[in-house]
């Protein structure tokens, strides 16, 4: 009976140290030098699972919104946005360049950078991704995020996303107009959550 028992003991202490495999997450990752064009049928980045999709997405006929949505439902209902003060003409390009800059080009001629990480002690943007979470990172080589969507929240918090100090969400203009609207949430520097109501507004 002790002989059964140490046994089985020694059987189960094996399949404790024997390594099992675990599912990594997938990264779609957008290298160096990629660009999307807004237009009727361009195509954006999306994450692996396809839940949520990076690029341009047409409100009305006033232009195009550079933005992240849920891409599996009918409504692709926007949860950050980079340009919704500004629509896009069509033709104009979101492009992460060599240098590892997100930047906007209108097809105006104007430019805009998205993103605000600068090399620093040759730490540089190896390549971009749109997560499962729904945050568009670019991160270095050894996947560290240097700059992130969910650090520059616009109306939508998601889950994992936390609010830093003097973060402002803004509720867009109307459900058609995504520019920033009358209400703004923000956290204040004591931890309070403040919604604040702009009395004058056209």
């Amino acid at each position: 009976m002790a002989f059964k028992l140490i046994y089985a003991l020694c059987f189960l202490l094996l399949l404790l140290l024997l390594p099992f495999p675990t599912p990594a997450q997938t990264y779609h990752n957008i290298s160096l030098k990629s660009s999307l064009v807004a237009g009727e049928d361009s195509s954006p980045w999306a994450s692996p699972s396809g839940e949520f999709a990076f690029g341009f997405q047409k409100i009305g006929n006033k232009g195009f919104i550079l933005a992240i949505w849920f891409d599996k439902i009918p409504e692709k209902t926007i949860v950050w946005s980079a340009n919704e003060n500004n629509l896009a003409e069509e033709g104009s390009t979101v492009e992460l360049n060599t240098f590892g800059q997100l930047v906007l080009n209108y097809a105006s001629g104007e430019q805009r950078l998205l993103s605000d990480h600068h090399s620093t002690r040759g730490i540089r943007v190896a390549y971009a991704a749109m997560l499962d979470s729904g945050n568009f990172v670019l991160a270095d080589k050894e996947s560290n995020n240097l700059w992130e969507s969910f650090d520059q929240p616009t109306d939508t918090i998601l889950p994992t996303q936390t609010l830093s100090i003097g973060s402002v969400l803004f509720a867009p203009y109307t459900a058609t107009n995504y520019s920033n609207g009358r209400f703004q949430l923000k956290l204040e520097s004591n931890g309070n959550v403040v919604l604040y109501i702009q009395q004058t507004f056209p």
